[in-house]
């Protein structure tokens, strides 16, 4: 008798011991796990995309524009910083007068930008109002 009492006690608190450790891990176990997370970083791929990727993405296509619509008699920058008018426009490099007898051959890539007249003359006249 005093054995079965032994037993149904250490069940009851062998039961309630299960009870209470299957409570413990329902509430420390994390809720969703990665599929929770994705939202997240959908929304940095998307903030990223449009504030790094797609801007970088517009100016090198105005950049390949600019460099296929060079032509002759354009006054050009160079990366090396060099100013000149266009002379002759091969398939990938261009020659730039540079001064009186001095005519550079570049590549296209190492052309930063074109110098229109235009612009000048709106400077000058912005300049004037000032």
């Amino acid at each position: 008798m005093k054995f079965n009492l032994i037993i149904a006690i250490a069940a009851f608190h062998l039961a309630n011991a299960v009870s209470v450790f299957s409570q413990q891990t329902q509430q420390t176990a994390p809720s969703g796990g990665f599929t929770s997370l994705l939202p997240m970083l959908a929304f940095m791929f998307i903030i990223i995309y449009f504030f790094m990727i797609r801007p970088e993405q517009k100016k090198q296509k105005e950049r390949m524009e600019m460099l296929k619509n060079i032509k002759k008699g354009d006054k050009v920058l160079t990366a090396a910083g060099i100013l000149g008018v266009v002379g002759n426009i091969k398939e990938n490099t261009v020659m730039v007068k540079i001064g009186e007898n001095s005519v550079v051959e570049f590549t296209k890539s190492a052309i930063t930008s074109v110098i229109n007249e235009k612009e000048k003359t709106v400077d000058k006249s912005d300049k004037e109002k000032k």
